[in-house]
């Protein structure tokens, strides 16, 4: 393993930006952990149910800001992507080529997925599981999968959004809620959102690949100013206070995005920008940035698969015969979240489980020297 760590250090460029790296690996935390507390499973009259603890304790919504990172995830991408664009372009390759590339990467790692998920559903249909209950299942697999058809397509645009300043759809997004919120528009119009709404963060991350959100200035005005928007809008405007969906509630924070959710993505964002310095001082030890490297060069294999980890766990389960607390059972006190948190290491080794099985295919063909040699192929673009 010191060996590993020492090679992954050697390997890396000295131009890398370890921040952005470490932003990814959090982002990527930040969701498989929000879903693993906020995914509650159990069995009421022989039929299964998915619900949240958010519904049944409304007051644990605050948590949600701390957890619900996608508008980091597409800070990230923005700069990866526009970055990445621009280097390609300095070395000749055309827009396609690259957009192919990096394609490739982002929906190769969903084929093991499906093709698994749809043998399973298949299987448990035949065994005389009702479709219900394989519907949900198969839902809570694959239901994150919306972020991957929106990153894609924002990924295709890039040369038009590069330069986009992100008070054009942060503005888009404000005007589809005045009219669906204070006019009475249709709510189909929300959808528009889906787009304009993560706009918002990958213009930024866009801009910061050409250098211009590098003031300290611009981070904590983000922040505040983010943070205080969203604040008004659940105090005053009616918005809801988890910025996760919440089973039955009359309002999503999520879907589609709201002006309270582009707001907190913009303190997010802003919370990433003060980051930098910090991240980047705590990843000179090579112990921390082996750690974060790892994290990424598996991000895509542990977004898909961490929710078949908990369906894992909670299955196995059932072989105790009886309703495990925290795993079975109604999410409806505060003992039902200190059981959930003491199964997140067993959800984590079954999500190991399933990086192990499927990580081949989000790395494609093998690099010769392994992690290390990743890391080049990384630093140069080619991995981003």
């Amino acid at each position: 393993m010191n060996d590993l760590v020492r090679r992954m250090e050697a390997a890396t460029p000295p131009g890398r930006d370890r921040a952005v790296d470490a932003l990814r690996a959090l982002a990527v935390g930040g969701v498989v952990l929000g879903h693993w507390l906020v995914t509650a499973l159990f069995a009421d009259s022989g039929r299964l149910h998915v619900t949240s603890p958010l519904r049944h304790l409304p007051e644990l919504a605050p948590v949600t800001w701390l957890l619900q990172t996608m508008a980091i995830f597409f800070l990230v991408g923005g700069q990866m992507a526009a970055a990445g664009h621009a280097r390609a372009r300095d070395r000749g390759q055309t827009f396609p080529r690259w957009l192919a590339a990096r394609m490739n990467r982002l929906l190769r790692p969903v084929v093991p997925v499906v093709a698994v998920w749809g043998a399973a559903a298949v299987a448990m249909l035949a065994a005389g599981t009702d479709s219900d209950t394989v519907y949900k299942l198969v839902k809570l697999v694959l239901s994150p999968m919306w972020f991957l058809l929106v990153y894609a397509a924002l990924t295709a645009a890039t040369p038009l959004v590069a330069r986009l300043h992100p008070l054009w759809p942060l503005a888009v997004v404000a005007l589809v809620d005045l009219i669906r919120y204070g006019l009475g528009g249709p709510a189909w119009l929300g959808w528009a959102n889906v787009a304009a709404g993560w706009l918002v963060p990958y213009c930024l991350g866009a801009a910061w690949a050409r250098g211009k959100l590098r003031r300290r200035a611009t981070g904590w005005a983000l922040l505040l100013g983010g943070g205080a928007a969203a604040a008004v809008l659940v105090v005053w405007a009616g918005y809801p206070a988890a910025m996760v969906g919440v089973p039955g509630a009359p309002i999503s924070n999520q879907s589609p995005p709201t002006l309270a959710a582009a707001a907190f993505g913009l303190a997010q964002c802003g919370a990433a920008l003060l980051l930098q310095g910090p991240l980047r001082r705590a990843l000179r030890r090579p112990a921390a940035w082996a750690a974060t490297l790892l994290v990424n060069l598996s991000a895509m294999t542990i977004f898909l698969w961490h929710q078949t980890a908990l369906i894992g766990v909670t299955a196995v389960g059932l072989l105790s015969g009886s309703a495990l607390p925290g795993l079975h059972t109604v999410p409806g006190d505060l003992g039902w979240v200190a059981a959930r948190l003491a199964w997140l290491p067993v959800f984590a080794a079954a999500l190991l489980v399933c990086r192990a099985a499927f990580h081949t295919y989000e790395r494609g063909r093998p690099c010769r020297g392994g992690a290390a040699t990743a890391v080049v192929r990384a630093g140069s673009g080619r991995g981003r």
